[in-house]
């Protein structure tokens, strides 16, 4: 995949997301001298591999530039004391692509002005290349711009898109929050596993495995879940006994509708 860019990217916030997110487009071909990156206090790791990847640092909103994409990866609760400072950088074709959760495109507008603008929703493995991101996008986008700014977030694994903005705090609740439920789930493993005599250690990368395995089969299958779990499950067998608990009535799917919620209505709340 290669990347085609008019124009610079101005990234606000060079943390861990984002800082990996600008190494996937210069290794896509963006040019690293069109990518900005505005942090007052980059995470020093990050720091030297962008610089090291030829990519500039600026502490504040640069003067006389209109960006072609402002890329806004800062943490929700201080978008509003940031982003006033970058209005000067949108301009009639830039496109503000945000991945901060729960900030609406009202609130970024109020920010930013009326603007292309997509908003969007990658989770954790995105740093790795294995993420997955949702993404919306408002009536001032163009064609070409929506393709832009897939191929700019496909830098981390696929892209869906959702037809109306409020899927997108669902979209959070599930991949977004997702990866952590998964490294819950190993702890849980690892914890009843130790329960049963294992030494801890061991039993903790049993789970680790166990879950990295599963989800690289997954990841390499082209089937359904269901299937791969009924491939394991031989009637009357070990599984079966775990599963007839986790499929209960009472068991996980309750347990995970009730998880997720939260996470909706948590997410609703940050909007304000």
């Amino acid at each position: 995949m290669s990347l085609a860019l008019s124009g610079s990217v101005v990234l606000i916030g060079a943390g861990n997301m984002g800082g990996a997110m600008a190494l996937g487009w210069a290794k896509n071909g963006i040019a690293p001298s069109s990518i900005i990156a505005a942090d007052p206090n980059p995470p020093e790791a990050m720091k030297i591999r962008l610089s090291d990847a030829g990519i500039g640092f600026v502490s504040i909103a640069p003067d006389n530039l209109i960006a072609g994409v402002l890329f806004v990866a800062v943490k929700p609760q201080v978008m509003g004391q940031v982003l006033p400072a970058y209005r000067k950088l949108v301009g009639p074709e830039t496109i503000v692509v945000s991945v901060a959760a729960g900030k609406t495109l009202a609130f970024l507008e109020e920010h930013l002005g009326d603007a292309a603008m997509v908003r969007a929703m990658p989770n954790t493995p995105a740093m790795i290349g294995r993420g997955v991101t949702g993404a919306f996008a408002n009536g001032r986008v163009t064609p070409a711009q929506h393709k832009l700014v897939d191929s700019l977030l496909k830098v981390s694994g696929p892209v869906e898109w959702v037809e109306t903005e409020a899927l997108i705090d669902a979209v959070t609740a599930v991949s977004g929050s997702g990866p952590a439920y998964v490294f819950y789930l190993v702890e849980c493993m690892a914890e009843a596993g130790r329960k049963l005599g294992l030494p801890a250690d061991l039993a903790m990368r049993l789970a680790r495995a166990t879950v990295s395995g599963a989800g690289e089969l997954l990841h390499q299958s082209p089937g359904e879940p269901s299937e791969l779990r009924t491939n394991v499950t031989s009637p009357g067998g070990t599984t079966a006994a775990a599963l007839s608990v986790l499929m209960a009535e009472d068991g996980m799917q309750p347990l995970f509708d009730a998880a997720i919620k939260a996470a909706r209505d948590r997410a609703e709340q940050l909007a304000g």
